[in-house]
């Protein structure tokens, strides 16, 4: 209200321009990445204090319509919204100038969204003692098949390994990846969402990748000192594998 509404205002007549504002502000949207993370920790407070005299009362004063909640809700909304808005200027300002600062603008709030996404997923994994924070930052994370060949295991172990796959959900960081089991979602809202059982993790220092396996597309394999273990990894499509082995690669070089 203070800045940023103000500086959009100065562009009222030249709308195209505004892709400025929020590149100049970038830095300080990171800040909704934070806001999304402790909302479940809003929402539970607001649960158990909601019918309190103290929130009445300012609710009464303020003149407000809608009790708090509804207002903590907004900022998820709004980051969201932007991208849409920003997406749809784009459109009306082909080979203008300002075209390429709406486009960049464009780029990192979706950047943003991804990095509120995936956060939002991180928070919610449990069992795992170290501090996630020293893996480094998290570049990507998402749930696939998983087929697991152990070559100190058991021959039987591998033989069954090889037909039945596990459903696990990965994050990738920068010095780790992690294998994660995700818990069916309940309770309400933000509880809906899933959380994560942690099972293992690889070092990326002694991680491997075979980007293409027989027969599949969707599949690569993750494999870690020197094959010792392997993890065949099938995607959910073509695509979301090109993009984990990109990923992946670029970490290991």
């Amino acid at each position: 209200h203070r800045i940023f509404l103000r500086e959009l205002e100065n562009y009222v007549e030249y709308p195209e321009l505004v892709g400025r504002c929020f590149l100049d502000q970038m830095e300080d949207f990171q800040i909704y990445e934070k806001y999304c993370q402790n909302k479940p920790r809003s929402e539970s407070l607001w649960r158990q204090f909601s019918d309190s005299v103290f929130f009445q009362e300012c609710q009464r004063k303020l003149d407000h319509k809608l009790s708090l909640d509804s207002y903590l809700l907004k900022p998820v909304q709004r980051i969201t919204k932007y991208q849409l808005l920003l997406k749809e200027m784009l459109k009306y300002s082909k080979n203008c100038e300002g075209a390429e600062d709406l486009q960049e603008a464009l780029t990192s709030i979706l950047g943003i969204l991804k990095a509120v996404n995936d956060s939002m997923h991180q928070i919610a994994i449990t069992g795992y003692d170290g501090n996630l924070n020293e893996l480094g930052k998290l570049l990507m994370q998402g749930s696939f098949n998983v087929w697991t060949d152990h070559k100190k295991g058991h021959s039987k172990v591998k033989d069954l390994a090889r037909f039945k796959p596990m459903q696990r959900h990965l994050f990738l960081h920068e010095k780790a990846v992690l294998f994660c089991k995700k818990r069916e979602e309940n309770g309400e809202g933000y509880e809906k969402a899933p959380s994560y059982s942690y099972k293992h993790s690889l070092n990326m220092a002694a991680v491997g990748i075979t980007e293409n396996v027989k027969g599949d597309a969707k599949k690569f394999e993750i494999w870690y000192n020197a094959r010792e273990e392997v993890y065949i990894i099938q995607a959910p499509t073509p695509e979301v594998k090109a993009t984990w082995v990109n990923e992946i690669r670029k970490v290991l070089t």
